[in-house]
């Protein structure tokens, strides 16, 4: 049996000064339903004044974490490739990491709530007409992680290969097993494992990528972009690819936030969120433009591998895996509370099943059957027609209302709740987001659909500003009738 360490009276775990005892070890949380390595036994429902814990600075290394991932160095590269120097794209990337103040400012609605963001868009779109956004963000969130898992498993299997393992079939099945189980393991476990894994991966990942930036960025060039310089369609698809991945996070923030403390101040929160996105994303960024600078980044780990020397290559396929699978464990995670919104009856650590499952097989596709990535990819990318407007009416939504909702009715599946509205479904949210959703498809220029407006505009690709064509659409009417005071259900 083991040794049990007796507990000072007044420091149980789930009491107050409990949990600032288990905080400060920097391994527990003094809350049981929401320990690290155990499963974590709280979903979608809100979650009760005694299980509230942590602070702000919790936010900083969870978004600072998931975005030190490859995907970045991709972005920056692209960037490049779309005719700007080095200095347009890096005003371009930074841009996008300060897209992440709005994406941390909306965890407030988690602390206000204690439930998960696609709960509270209940709020915005009604209890019915949430139910397409939902199904289609599990979709997106699956999509990145079977992305994500196929760069970290190409990345292992070429450190086998760096290693003297050449295992063909054998060590990529093998790298995609070690791949998928990392990312499980944490997920699996909930909350609390993912803030910790996400801290402490942080730690290992920032050396690494903070060495990469040491050899890529002083031979790059800063002068004029090759081929003439970047048009109008250069710039705006720079801009898709950089605010893209940020916009992806924006059905995800009250998931990482609905335990915190009640009191938590909404300064507080959107300032260390969005330094962590802020900061993880520039830094990759950068890396990634002054890699195009170089180097052919067609292949973009092979592209920046041979500006490294010999004996950081395998730290640098590690740094890839490494950041693959951070990002995954977000994307998982808020994918098995997402199942629970679309009325999986299922616990959450068991509804995760479902998206591993998936996640399997569609990477099992991509590495074995046919090579469907750059197809996924152009899909996900297509996608932003529908989450741009999707974000620009929930944040338009959460600053009409000063993220004021009425908990219990957001959990109201039927008639009678307070955001039933009409048949369950709310007029002025759906009507912004078809709005804005038909915006973005008229002036998308992706490799699956080019809108009709894209030429008479210059070439350009404007979906982003969907969200704020249904973000003015929304105002308009529901600033008579969304009130900054919770409504109360009749």
């Amino acid at each position: 049996m083991a040794r049990q360490t007796p507990v000072p009276p007044g420091t149980e775990a789930g009491t107050p000064a409990g949990r600032t005892a288990a905080a400060s070890t920097g391994i527990g949380t003094g809350v049981t339903s929401d320990e690290v390595f155990r499963v974590e036994t709280h979903g979608i429902d809100p979650i009760p004044e005694e299980d509230r814990h942590g602070s702000a600075k919790d936010l900083f290394w969870l978004w600072f974490g998931s975005n030190l991932t490859f995907t970045y160095v991709i972005n920056g590269a692209l960037a490049v490739s779309f005719g700007l120097n080095f200095w347009q794209a890096t005003a371009v990337v930074v841009i996008g990491g300060l897209s992440f103040f709005a994406i941390s400012a909306a965890g407030l609605s988690g602390i206000r709530t204690g439930t998960a963001t696609l709960v509270i868009s209940r709020a915005v779109f009604g209890v019915l007409g949430n139910f397409p956004a939902g199904l289609l963000n599990w979709v997106v969130s699956i999509g990145y992680t079977i992305v994500n898992t196929v760069v970290g498993t190409l990345a292992l299997e070429a450190l086998f290969s760096d290693l003297g393992w050449a295992g063909g079939d054998a060590a990529r099945a093998l790298a995609l097993a070690v791949t998928l189980a990392m990312t499980f393991a944490v997920a699996m476990w909930g909350h609390a494992t993912v803030q910790l894994a996400e801290r402490w991966m942080a730690y290992v990942l920032a050396a690494g990528f903070g060495v990469l930036l040491v050899f890529v960025l002083p031979d790059a060039r800063f002068g004029a972009a090759a081929g003439g310089g970047a048009g109008f369609s250069g710039w705006t698809l720079a801009f898709v690819v950089m605010l893209a991945g940020p916009f992806s996070y924006l059905p995800m923030p009250a998931d990482y936030t609905r335990y915190l403390p009640r009191d938590t101040s909404l300064r507080s929160i959107t300032v260390t969120g969005a330094l962590g996105g802020l900061v993880s994303s520039v830094a990759l960024g950068v890396a990634g433009v002054a890699a195009a600078t170089q180097a052919d980044m067609t292949d973009a780990v092979a592209g920046v591998e041979k500006l490294l020397p010999g004996w950081f290559q395998p730290v640098f396929l590690l740094l890839v895996l490494g950041g693959s699978v951070t990002n995954s464990i977000l994307t998982l995670y808020s994918s098995s509370l997402n199942l629970q919104v679309l009325g999986i009856p299922w616990s959450r650590a068991k509804a995760i099943v479902i998206s591993v499952v998936v996640t399997a097989l569609g990477s099992l596709g991509a590495l074995f059957l046919t090579d469907f990535t750059e197809s996924l990819l152009s899909f996900l990318s297509l996608l932003i027609i529908v989450f741009a407007p999707w974000g620009g009416v929930f944040l338009a939504d959460m600053l009409l209302r000063r993220c004021h909702y009425d908990t219990e009715a957001l959990h109201t599946a039927g008639p009678g709740g307070a955001y039933w509205y009409r048949a369950g479904f709310h007029p002025a949210g759906m009507a912004a987001l078809a709005a804005g959703m038909a915006f973005a498809a008229l002036t998308c220029d992706s490799e699956l659909w080019t809108g009709p407006l894209v030429a008479p505009l210059g070439g350009g690709d404007l979906t982003l500003l969907g969200s704020v064509v249904a973000a003015f659409v929304y105002w308009v009417p529901a600033r008579r009738s969304v009130s900054a005071s919770p409504p109360v259900a009749t």
